[in-house]
Protein backbone atom coordinates (compact mmCIF):
# COMPACT_ATOMS: atom_id res chain seq x y z
CA UNK A 1 0.00 0.00 0.00
CA UNK A 2 1.29 3.50 -0.80
CA UNK A 3 1.21 5.63 2.18
CA UNK A 4 1.57 9.29 2.39
CA UNK A 5 2.91 11.57 5.33
CA UNK A 6 1.92 14.86 4.69
CA UNK A 7 3.81 17.79 6.33
CA UNK A 8 1.89 20.69 6.49
CA UNK A 9 1.87 23.82 8.22
CA UNK A 10 -1.29 24.57 9.94
CA UNK A 11 -2.34 27.97 11.51
CA UNK A 12 -4.23 27.88 15.22
CA UNK A 13 -7.99 28.48 15.12
CA UNK A 14 -7.49 28.97 11.26
CA UNK A 15 -10.42 25.40 10.81
CA UNK A 16 -11.52 26.45 7.57
CA UNK A 17 -8.09 27.15 5.97
CA UNK A 18 -6.20 23.83 7.45
CA UNK A 19 -8.90 21.84 6.19
CA UNK A 20 -8.66 22.81 2.96
CA UNK A 21 -4.86 22.51 3.15
CA UNK A 22 -5.81 18.89 4.27
CA UNK A 23 -7.81 18.83 1.34
CA UNK A 24 -5.70 19.74 -1.35
CA UNK A 25 -2.70 17.26 0.40
CA UNK A 26 -5.22 14.86 -0.41
CA UNK A 27 -5.42 15.52 -3.72
CA UNK A 28 -2.07 15.47 -4.81
CA UNK A 29 -1.51 12.42 -3.03
CA UNK A 30 -4.14 11.19 -5.13
CA UNK A 31 -1.95 12.20 -8.21
CA UNK A 32 0.92 10.50 -6.85
CA UNK A 33 -0.91 7.26 -6.21
CA UNK A 34 -1.46 6.89 -2.33
CA UNK A 35 -4.39 5.03 -0.39
CA UNK A 36 -3.70 6.76 2.77
CA UNK A 37 -2.64 10.23 3.92
CA UNK A 38 -1.04 10.91 7.47
CA UNK A 39 -1.35 13.99 8.81
CA UNK A 40 0.17 15.71 11.98
CA UNK A 41 -1.34 16.04 15.79
CA UNK A 42 -4.74 18.31 15.94
CA UNK A 43 -4.57 18.81 12.21
CA UNK A 44 -7.57 20.95 11.84
CA UNK A 45 -7.43 23.30 14.76
CA UNK A 46 -3.59 23.94 14.45
CA UNK A 47 -1.23 23.55 17.60
CA UNK A 48 -1.40 24.42 20.29
CA UNK A 49 -5.04 25.75 20.82
CA UNK A 50 -4.73 26.40 24.50
CA UNK A 51 -7.69 28.19 25.71
CA UNK A 52 -9.44 28.61 22.55
CA UNK A 53 -10.70 25.24 23.28
CA UNK A 54 -12.73 26.62 25.83
CA UNK A 55 -14.90 27.58 23.50
CA UNK A 56 -18.28 25.77 22.56
CA UNK A 57 -18.32 27.02 19.06
CA UNK A 58 -14.63 26.42 18.46
CA UNK A 59 -14.85 22.99 19.12
CA UNK A 60 -18.23 22.42 17.44
CA UNK A 61 -16.67 23.57 14.05
CA UNK A 62 -13.80 21.62 14.03
CA UNK A 63 -16.04 18.85 14.29
CA UNK A 64 -17.77 20.23 11.15
CA UNK A 65 -14.02 20.20 9.19
CA UNK A 66 -13.72 16.44 10.45
CA UNK A 67 -17.04 15.71 8.68
CA UNK A 68 -15.96 17.82 5.62
CA UNK A 69 -12.65 15.78 5.42
CA UNK A 70 -14.70 12.71 5.97
CA UNK A 71 -16.70 13.74 3.27
CA UNK A 72 -13.93 14.40 1.12
CA UNK A 73 -12.73 11.05 1.11
CA UNK A 74 -15.22 9.38 -0.99
CA UNK A 75 -13.07 10.52 -3.78
CA UNK A 76 -9.59 11.27 -2.36
CA UNK A 77 -7.80 9.16 -0.28
CA UNK A 78 -8.38 8.37 3.16
CA UNK A 79 -7.28 10.40 5.72
CA UNK A 80 -5.46 10.05 9.21
CA UNK A 81 -5.77 13.30 10.59
CA UNK A 82 -6.01 14.60 14.16
CA UNK A 83 -9.00 17.04 15.79
CA UNK A 84 -10.65 17.77 19.09
CA UNK A 85 -13.30 15.19 19.97
CA UNK A 86 -15.64 15.75 22.56
CA UNK A 87 -15.49 13.18 25.56
CA UNK A 88 -19.23 12.01 26.31
CA UNK A 89 -18.84 10.51 29.81
CA UNK A 90 -20.33 13.53 31.50
CA UNK A 91 -16.89 13.44 33.50
CA UNK A 92 -13.46 15.03 33.23
CA UNK A 93 -12.63 17.90 31.20
CA UNK A 94 -15.03 17.14 28.25
CA UNK A 95 -12.48 17.09 25.55
CA UNK A 96 -10.01 14.50 23.91
CA UNK A 97 -7.45 15.02 21.78
CA UNK A 98 -7.97 12.89 19.13
CA UNK A 99 -6.84 11.26 15.53
CA UNK A 100 -9.54 10.03 13.40
CA UNK A 101 -9.75 7.32 10.13
CA UNK A 102 -11.62 9.13 7.41
CA UNK A 103 -12.39 6.58 4.06
CA UNK A 104 -15.10 6.08 2.14
CA UNK A 105 -16.54 9.39 2.78
CA UNK A 106 -16.86 8.98 6.62
CA UNK A 107 -15.26 8.74 9.63
CA UNK A 108 -14.21 5.01 10.14
CA UNK A 109 -12.42 5.39 13.27
CA UNK A 110 -11.44 7.30 16.08
CA UNK A 111 -8.14 7.05 18.64
CA UNK A 112 -7.98 8.91 21.37
CA UNK A 113 -4.39 10.33 23.42
CA UNK A 114 -3.64 8.89 26.10
CA UNK A 115 -0.31 10.60 27.44
CA UNK A 116 -0.74 14.31 28.01
CA UNK A 117 2.21 16.55 28.57
CA UNK A 118 2.35 18.87 31.09
CA UNK A 119 6.05 20.20 31.46
CA UNK A 120 7.64 23.15 29.53
CA UNK A 121 4.76 24.46 27.21
CA UNK A 122 2.88 21.57 27.67
CA UNK A 123 -0.66 22.30 29.75
CA UNK A 124 -2.64 19.76 27.47
CA UNK A 125 -3.95 18.19 30.88
CA UNK A 126 -5.66 21.43 31.55
CA UNK A 127 -7.94 20.79 28.52
CA UNK A 128 -8.28 17.37 27.88
CA UNK A 129 -8.94 13.89 29.05
CA UNK A 130 -6.59 11.12 29.38
CA UNK A 131 -7.62 8.37 27.21
CA UNK A 132 -7.90 5.09 29.01
CA UNK A 133 -7.08 3.02 26.44
CA UNK A 134 -5.72 2.52 22.87
CA UNK A 135 -6.97 0.00 19.95
CA UNK A 136 -5.28 -0.86 16.64
CA UNK A 137 -6.99 0.47 13.64
CA UNK A 138 -7.99 -1.95 10.78
CA UNK A 139 -7.38 -0.46 7.34
CA UNK A 140 -6.88 -2.39 4.16
CA UNK A 141 -6.17 -5.76 5.73
CA UNK A 142 -3.27 -3.61 7.89
CA UNK A 143 -3.38 -3.80 11.15
CA UNK A 144 -2.20 -0.05 12.38
CA UNK A 145 -1.19 1.31 15.59
CA UNK A 146 -2.13 4.78 16.28
CA UNK A 147 -0.40 7.07 18.66
CA UNK A 148 -0.46 11.00 19.19
CA UNK A 149 3.05 12.74 19.78
CA UNK A 150 3.51 11.94 23.92
CA UNK A 151 2.39 8.45 23.26
CA UNK A 152 5.19 7.47 22.01
CA UNK A 153 7.94 9.06 24.45
CA UNK A 154 7.26 6.48 27.48
CA UNK A 155 9.29 3.77 26.47
CA UNK A 156 10.67 2.32 29.95
CA UNK A 157 13.66 0.59 28.73
CA UNK A 158 15.01 3.79 26.40
CA UNK A 159 14.93 6.10 29.14
CA UNK A 160 16.29 3.90 31.97
CA UNK A 161 19.28 3.31 29.24
CA UNK A 162 19.59 6.95 29.53
CA UNK A 163 19.15 7.14 33.43
CA UNK A 164 16.97 9.54 32.77
CA UNK A 165 13.05 9.47 34.70
CA UNK A 166 9.99 8.24 32.46
CA UNK A 167 6.61 10.36 33.13
CA UNK A 168 3.53 7.95 33.18
CA UNK A 169 3.35 4.89 34.29
CA UNK A 170 1.53 3.55 30.94
CA UNK A 171 3.52 2.80 27.83
CA UNK A 172 0.77 3.01 24.69
CA UNK A 173 2.95 1.72 22.23
CA UNK A 174 4.01 -1.25 24.47
CA UNK A 175 -0.28 -1.85 24.47
CA UNK A 176 -0.49 -1.68 20.98
CA UNK A 177 2.48 -4.15 20.04
CA UNK A 178 1.02 -6.39 22.22
CA UNK A 179 -2.28 -6.44 20.51
CA UNK A 180 -0.49 -7.15 17.30
CA UNK A 181 -0.02 -4.30 14.83
CA UNK A 182 1.64 -4.44 11.46
CA UNK A 183 3.59 -0.80 11.96
CA UNK A 184 3.42 2.14 14.52
CA UNK A 185 1.83 5.66 13.65
CA UNK A 186 2.95 8.95 15.53
CA UNK A 187 1.11 12.06 14.66
CA UNK A 188 2.92 14.64 16.31
CA UNK A 189 3.38 18.13 17.09
CA UNK A 190 6.80 18.05 18.53
CA UNK A 191 8.53 22.05 18.33
CA UNK A 192 12.12 22.12 17.67
CA UNK A 193 14.87 22.56 20.15
CA UNK A 194 18.27 23.04 19.86
CA UNK A 195 19.62 18.68 20.14
CA UNK A 196 16.06 17.51 20.34
CA UNK A 197 16.34 15.69 16.60
CA UNK A 198 19.04 13.63 18.21
CA UNK A 199 17.11 12.33 20.66
CA UNK A 200 13.89 11.81 18.92
CA UNK A 201 15.79 9.96 16.11
CA UNK A 202 17.47 7.48 18.94
CA UNK A 203 13.86 7.23 20.89
CA UNK A 204 12.19 6.29 17.73
CA UNK A 205 14.71 3.60 16.53
CA UNK A 206 14.53 2.30 19.65
CA UNK A 207 10.95 2.04 19.37
CA UNK A 208 11.22 0.69 16.38
CA UNK A 209 13.91 -2.14 17.15
CA UNK A 210 12.37 -2.94 20.71
CA UNK A 211 8.73 -4.21 19.02
CA UNK A 212 10.25 -5.08 16.23
CA UNK A 213 8.07 -2.83 14.59
CA UNK A 214 8.19 -0.08 11.65
CA UNK A 215 7.06 3.59 12.70
CA UNK A 216 5.73 6.18 10.66
CA UNK A 217 6.13 9.74 12.75
CA UNK A 218 4.52 12.38 11.00
CA UNK A 219 5.38 15.87 12.27
CA UNK A 220 4.16 19.31 12.05
CA UNK A 221 5.88 21.94 10.32
CA UNK A 222 5.60 26.06 10.96
CA UNK A 223 5.73 28.71 13.67
CA UNK A 224 2.97 29.86 15.98
CA UNK A 225 4.32 32.08 17.98
CA UNK A 226 6.93 31.54 19.80
CA UNK A 227 7.12 27.85 18.75
CA UNK A 228 8.51 26.56 15.84
CA UNK A 229 7.73 22.71 14.20
CA UNK A 230 10.53 21.44 12.41
CA UNK A 231 9.14 18.90 10.14
CA UNK A 232 11.67 16.09 10.03
CA UNK A 233 9.00 13.74 9.35
CA UNK A 234 10.25 10.14 8.46
CA UNK A 235 9.91 6.31 8.78
CA UNK A 236 11.80 3.81 10.65
CA UNK A 237 11.75 -0.03 9.64
CA UNK A 238 11.90 -2.70 12.38
CA UNK A 239 15.71 -2.40 12.46
CA UNK A 240 15.56 1.24 13.35
CA UNK A 241 16.84 2.51 9.92
CA UNK A 242 15.39 5.72 8.54
CA UNK A 243 13.71 4.52 5.47
CA UNK A 244 12.32 7.57 4.58
CA UNK A 245 12.95 11.57 5.48
CA UNK A 246 11.08 14.63 4.91
CA UNK A 247 12.38 18.23 4.65
CA UNK A 248 12.69 20.09 8.08
CA UNK A 249 11.40 23.88 8.08
CA UNK A 250 9.62 23.44 5.25
CA UNK A 251 5.91 21.54 4.11
CA UNK A 252 6.17 18.20 2.13
CA UNK A 253 4.45 15.43 0.93
CA UNK A 254 6.41 12.32 0.87
CA UNK A 255 4.95 8.95 -1.05
CA UNK A 256 6.18 5.40 0.18
CA UNK A 257 5.42 1.98 -0.39
CA UNK A 258 4.74 -0.42 3.15
CA UNK A 259 7.27 -2.71 1.72
CA UNK A 260 9.90 -0.22 1.94
CA UNK A 261 9.84 -0.50 5.83
CA UNK A 262 7.92 -3.73 6.46
CA UNK A 263 9.87 -5.71 4.89
CA UNK A 264 13.52 -6.20 6.04
CA UNK A 265 15.10 -7.39 3.69
CA UNK A 266 14.05 -3.75 1.23
CA UNK A 267 17.43 -1.81 1.71
CA UNK A 268 17.20 2.35 2.46
CA UNK A 269 16.21 4.37 -0.50
CA UNK A 270 18.15 7.29 -0.92
CA UNK A 271 15.58 8.43 -3.48
CA UNK A 272 13.14 9.01 -0.18
CA UNK A 273 15.64 11.43 1.62
CA UNK A 274 14.99 15.01 1.31
CA UNK A 275 17.45 17.41 2.09
CA UNK A 276 17.73 18.50 5.31
CA UNK A 277 19.89 20.21 7.58
CA UNK A 278 23.39 18.68 8.43
CA UNK A 279 24.26 20.86 11.63
CA UNK A 280 23.04 21.88 14.26
CA UNK A 281 23.51 26.11 13.75
CA UNK A 282 22.21 25.53 10.45
CA UNK A 283 19.13 24.44 11.58
CA UNK A 284 19.04 26.81 14.49
CA UNK A 285 19.24 29.43 11.83
CA UNK A 286 16.51 27.76 9.81
CA UNK A 287 14.17 27.50 12.72
CA UNK A 288 14.82 31.52 13.67
CA UNK A 289 14.00 32.21 9.65
CA UNK A 290 10.60 30.26 10.16
CA UNK A 291 9.95 31.45 13.29
CA UNK A 292 9.79 35.16 11.90
CA UNK A 293 8.39 34.54 9.20
CA UNK A 294 5.05 32.68 10.13
CA UNK A 295 4.75 34.73 13.44
CA UNK A 296 4.67 38.08 9.88
CA UNK A 297 2.58 35.44 7.85
CA UNK A 298 0.62 34.31 10.55
CA UNK A 299 -0.66 38.02 12.21
CA UNK A 300 -0.92 39.73 9.04
CA UNK A 301 2.33 41.86 9.56
CA UNK A 302 4.04 43.37 5.90
CA UNK A 303 7.45 45.08 7.22
CA UNK A 304 10.22 44.92 10.36
CA UNK A 305 12.05 47.66 11.74
CA UNK A 306 14.90 46.79 13.62
CA UNK A 307 17.62 49.32 15.35
CA UNK A 308 20.83 48.83 14.26
CA UNK A 309 23.61 50.09 16.87
CA UNK A 310 26.43 48.67 14.92
CA UNK A 311 26.44 45.93 17.17
CA UNK A 312 26.38 41.86 16.67
CA UNK A 313 22.92 41.31 18.22
CA UNK A 314 20.70 44.18 15.78
CA UNK A 315 23.13 42.86 12.78
CA UNK A 316 21.96 39.20 13.47
CA UNK A 317 18.11 40.02 13.87
CA UNK A 318 18.77 41.74 10.64
CA UNK A 319 19.99 39.34 8.83
CA UNK A 320 17.49 36.68 9.75
CA UNK A 321 14.73 39.14 9.24
CA UNK A 322 15.87 39.72 5.32
CA UNK A 323 15.93 35.99 5.27
CA UNK A 324 12.41 36.32 6.88
CA UNK A 325 10.56 38.68 4.93
CA UNK A 326 12.80 39.85 2.43
CA UNK A 327 14.67 42.63 2.34
CA UNK A 328 12.13 44.90 0.29
CA UNK A 329 10.19 44.67 4.00
CA UNK A 330 12.90 45.33 5.78
CA UNK A 331 14.25 49.11 7.53
CA UNK A 332 17.22 49.73 9.73
CA UNK A 333 17.59 52.68 12.12
CA UNK A 334 20.76 54.29 13.47
CA UNK A 335 19.89 55.95 16.26
CA UNK A 336 23.20 57.20 17.57
CA UNK A 337 24.33 58.98 20.67
CA UNK A 338 26.95 61.30 21.61
CA UNK A 339 28.74 58.50 23.20
CA UNK A 340 28.28 56.04 20.00
CA UNK A 341 31.55 55.06 18.17
CA UNK A 342 31.72 56.39 14.81
CA UNK A 343 32.59 52.68 13.72
CA UNK A 344 29.29 51.77 15.69
CA UNK A 345 27.66 54.14 13.04
CA UNK A 346 29.55 52.86 9.98
CA UNK A 347 29.05 49.10 10.52
CA UNK A 348 25.04 49.79 10.89
CA UNK A 349 25.02 51.53 7.28
CA UNK A 350 27.30 48.91 5.77
CA UNK A 351 25.25 46.38 7.49
CA UNK A 352 21.82 47.61 5.94
CA UNK A 353 23.81 48.43 2.61
CA UNK A 354 24.97 44.26 2.71
CA UNK A 355 21.12 43.24 3.15
CA UNK A 356 19.93 45.50 0.78
CA UNK A 357 17.54 47.03 3.30
CA UNK A 358 16.23 50.73 3.89
CA UNK A 359 18.23 52.77 6.24
CA UNK A 360 17.59 55.68 7.95
CA UNK A 361 20.01 57.60 10.91
CA UNK A 362 18.05 59.40 13.71
CA UNK A 363 20.36 60.86 16.08
CA UNK A 364 18.88 61.31 19.47
CA UNK A 365 21.40 64.01 21.29
CA UNK A 366 18.86 66.19 20.61
CA UNK A 367 15.81 64.47 22.53
CA UNK A 368 18.05 63.49 25.02
CA UNK A 369 19.49 66.95 26.18
CA UNK A 370 16.10 67.86 26.05
CA UNK A 371 14.94 65.48 28.38
CA UNK A 372 18.00 65.91 30.83
CA UNK A 373 17.79 69.46 30.61
CA UNK A 374 13.73 68.76 31.68
CA UNK A 375 14.88 66.94 34.69
CA UNK A 376 17.47 69.06 35.85
CA UNK A 377 16.01 70.33 38.86
CA UNK A 378 15.15 66.90 39.89
CA UNK A 379 18.55 64.98 39.04
CA UNK A 380 20.21 67.63 40.35
CA UNK A 381 23.49 66.95 43.02
CA UNK A 382 23.27 63.30 41.54
CA UNK A 383 26.04 61.70 38.97
CA UNK A 384 25.60 60.54 35.67
CA UNK A 385 24.13 56.71 36.16
CA UNK A 386 20.95 54.11 34.78
CA UNK A 387 18.59 56.29 34.94
CA UNK A 388 20.63 58.83 32.47
CA UNK A 389 21.85 55.21 30.59
CA UNK A 390 18.53 53.90 30.16
CA UNK A 391 16.70 56.96 28.61
CA UNK A 392 18.69 56.68 26.23
CA UNK A 393 17.55 53.32 25.12
CA UNK A 394 13.97 54.46 26.10
CA UNK A 395 14.60 56.89 23.33
CA UNK A 396 15.27 55.02 21.06
CA UNK A 397 12.70 52.90 21.95
CA UNK A 398 10.04 55.39 21.30
CA UNK A 399 11.68 56.34 17.93
CA UNK A 400 11.02 52.47 16.94
CA UNK A 401 7.67 52.46 17.95
CA UNK A 402 6.79 55.86 16.34
CA UNK A 403 8.46 54.76 12.82
CA UNK A 404 6.24 51.15 13.12
CA UNK A 405 3.32 53.28 13.60
CA UNK A 406 3.61 55.42 10.79
CA UNK A 407 4.72 52.67 8.44
CA UNK A 408 2.71 49.96 9.71
CA UNK A 409 5.91 48.24 10.67
CA UNK A 410 6.72 45.45 13.55
CA UNK A 411 9.52 46.30 16.34
CA UNK A 412 12.48 42.97 16.20
CA UNK A 413 14.07 43.65 19.95
CA UNK A 414 17.27 42.83 19.34
CA UNK A 415 18.62 41.18 22.96
CA UNK A 416 19.66 38.12 23.03
CA UNK A 417 19.10 35.26 25.76
CA UNK A 418 22.16 36.35 27.92
CA UNK A 419 21.24 39.94 28.53
CA UNK A 420 17.71 38.55 29.10
CA UNK A 421 18.59 36.30 32.12
CA UNK A 422 20.81 38.67 33.83
CA UNK A 423 18.94 42.01 32.99
CA UNK A 424 21.53 43.54 31.31
CA UNK A 425 18.42 45.24 28.88
CA UNK A 426 16.05 48.37 29.21
CA UNK A 427 12.23 48.17 29.86
CA UNK A 428 10.34 50.38 27.34
CA UNK A 429 13.89 50.81 25.88
CA UNK A 430 15.74 48.20 24.15
CA UNK A 431 13.43 45.81 25.15
CA UNK A 432 10.80 47.35 23.13
CA UNK A 433 9.20 45.19 20.11
CA UNK A 434 6.64 42.72 18.83
CA UNK A 435 9.22 39.92 18.11
CA UNK A 436 11.65 39.36 20.48
CA UNK A 437 14.02 36.94 17.77
CA UNK A 438 17.03 36.23 19.86
CA UNK A 439 15.58 35.87 23.34
CA UNK A 440 16.86 32.62 23.56
CA UNK A 441 19.91 32.63 21.88
CA UNK A 442 22.87 32.83 24.09
CA UNK A 443 25.50 35.68 23.17
CA UNK A 444 27.82 33.12 22.55
CA UNK A 445 25.57 31.38 19.98
CA UNK A 446 24.48 34.96 18.36
CA UNK A 447 28.22 34.54 17.34
CA UNK A 448 27.57 31.36 15.90
CA UNK A 449 24.53 32.14 13.92
CA UNK A 450 26.85 35.23 12.75
CA UNK A 451 29.80 33.30 11.17
CA UNK A 452 26.98 31.13 9.68
CA UNK A 453 25.25 33.55 7.92
CA UNK A 454 29.02 35.09 6.35
CA UNK A 455 30.01 31.48 5.57
CA UNK A 456 29.65 32.57 1.70
CA UNK A 457 30.15 36.29 2.21
CA UNK A 458 30.70 38.72 4.33
CA UNK A 459 26.99 40.05 5.24
CA UNK A 460 27.62 40.95 8.69
CA UNK A 461 30.54 43.23 9.05
CA UNK A 462 33.59 41.85 10.73
CA UNK A 463 33.54 44.78 13.08
CA UNK A 464 30.66 43.86 14.92
CA UNK A 465 31.87 40.22 14.88
CA UNK A 466 35.03 40.96 16.60
CA UNK A 467 34.30 44.13 18.18
CA UNK A 468 34.06 44.00 22.15
CA UNK A 469 30.27 44.00 23.05
CA UNK A 470 28.86 47.31 24.34
CA UNK A 471 25.34 49.08 25.26
CA UNK A 472 27.67 52.34 24.45
CA UNK A 473 25.00 54.29 27.31
CA UNK A 474 28.22 55.82 28.49
CA UNK A 475 31.79 56.66 27.64
CA UNK A 476 34.37 53.00 26.83
CA UNK A 477 31.66 50.86 28.51
CA UNK A 478 32.03 47.42 27.62
CA UNK A 479 29.51 44.75 28.34
CA UNK A 480 32.21 43.24 30.59
CA UNK A 481 32.05 45.93 33.10
CA UNK A 482 28.67 44.91 33.93
CA UNK A 483 28.53 41.29 33.32
CA UNK A 484 30.95 38.30 33.64
CA UNK A 485 32.65 37.11 30.19
CA UNK A 486 30.13 35.45 28.12
CA UNK A 487 32.22 32.22 28.10
CA UNK A 488 31.79 32.23 31.46
CA UNK A 489 28.17 33.39 32.00
CA UNK A 490 26.06 31.75 29.39
CA UNK A 491 27.36 28.04 30.76
CA UNK A 492 25.90 29.39 34.13
CA UNK A 493 23.15 30.26 32.76
CA UNK A 494 22.41 27.15 30.72
CA UNK A 495 22.65 25.10 33.35
CA UNK A 496 20.58 27.07 35.77
CA UNK A 497 17.95 27.92 33.36
CA UNK A 498 17.89 24.56 31.08
CA UNK A 499 19.17 22.30 33.66
CA UNK A 500 17.44 23.41 37.08
CA UNK A 501 20.88 23.13 38.53
CA UNK A 502 21.92 25.47 41.19
CA UNK A 503 25.10 27.25 42.85
CA UNK A 504 26.48 24.22 44.29
CA UNK A 505 25.85 22.06 41.52
CA UNK A 506 27.37 24.77 39.17
CA UNK A 507 30.43 25.32 41.40
CA UNK A 508 30.93 21.68 41.13
CA UNK A 509 31.11 21.99 37.24
CA UNK A 510 34.17 24.36 38.00
CA UNK A 511 32.75 27.80 38.24
CA UNK A 512 34.21 30.06 40.80
CA UNK A 513 31.14 30.54 43.23
CA UNK A 514 31.07 33.92 43.95
CA UNK A 515 30.35 33.85 40.00
CA UNK A 516 27.76 31.62 39.83
CA UNK A 517 26.09 33.43 43.17
CA UNK A 518 26.31 36.34 41.23
CA UNK A 519 24.56 35.51 37.59
CA UNK A 520 21.71 33.55 40.09
CA UNK A 521 20.83 36.36 41.72
CA UNK A 522 20.14 38.95 38.37
CA UNK A 523 18.30 35.71 37.05
CA UNK A 524 16.06 35.40 39.84
CA UNK A 525 16.09 39.57 40.35
CA UNK A 526 14.92 40.33 36.87
CA UNK A 527 12.17 38.06 36.09
CA UNK A 528 9.58 41.59 36.57
CA UNK A 529 11.47 42.50 33.44
CA UNK A 530 10.70 39.23 31.46
CA UNK A 531 7.13 39.00 32.47
CA UNK A 532 7.16 42.44 30.08
CA UNK A 533 9.04 41.07 27.09
CA UNK A 534 8.27 40.57 23.47
CA UNK A 535 7.09 36.99 22.61
CA UNK A 536 10.62 35.25 22.09
CA UNK A 537 10.88 32.31 19.42
CA UNK A 538 12.03 28.78 21.57
CA UNK A 539 15.14 27.02 20.00
CA UNK A 540 16.38 26.05 23.51
CA UNK A 541 15.22 23.25 26.25
CA UNK A 542 13.81 25.91 28.28
CA UNK A 543 13.47 29.20 27.02
CA UNK A 544 12.09 32.33 28.84
CA UNK A 545 8.11 32.47 28.41
CA UNK A 546 5.50 30.75 29.56
CA UNK A 547 6.90 27.24 29.24
CA UNK A 548 8.98 28.79 32.17
CA UNK A 549 6.19 29.70 35.50
CA UNK A 550 8.70 31.51 38.03
CA UNK A 551 6.69 33.88 40.59
CA UNK A 552 7.92 37.40 40.40
CA UNK A 553 7.93 38.26 44.08
CA UNK A 554 9.86 35.07 46.04
CA UNK A 555 12.29 34.53 47.98
CA UNK A 556 15.40 32.92 47.57
CA UNK A 557 16.68 30.96 50.63
CA UNK A 558 17.01 27.40 48.59
CA UNK A 559 19.29 29.18 45.82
Amino acid sequence: MLLALAQINTTVGALARNTNRVIQALEEAQRRGAELVIFPELTITGYPPMDLLDRRSFVTHNLDMLDKIAAATAHLPAALVGFVDRDESGEGKGLFNAAALCAEGRVVAVRHKMLLPTYDVFDEARYFDSAPDNKPVDFKGLRIGVTICEDIWNNALYWKLQDRRRLYKTDPVENLAKQGVDFLVNMSASPFTEGKRALKRDMFAAAARRHNLPLVHVNLTGGNDNLIFDGWSNVFNARGEIVVQARDFAESLLVVDSAEFMDGEVPINPALQEKTCTEEIEAIVEALTLGIRDYFHKCGFKAAVIGLSGGIDSAVTAALAVRAVGAENVAGVSMPSQFSSDHSVTDAEVLAKNLGIRYESIAIEPAFKQYTEMLEPVFQGTPFGLAEENLQARIRGNLLMAYANKFSALVLSTGNKSELATGYCTLYGDMCGGLAVLSDVPKLMVYEVAHYINRESEIIPNNSIVKPPSAELRPDQLDSDSLPPYEILDPIIRANVEEGLYVDEIVERGFDPETVERVLRMIARNEYKRRQAAIGLKITHRAFGYGRRVPVARGNDFD
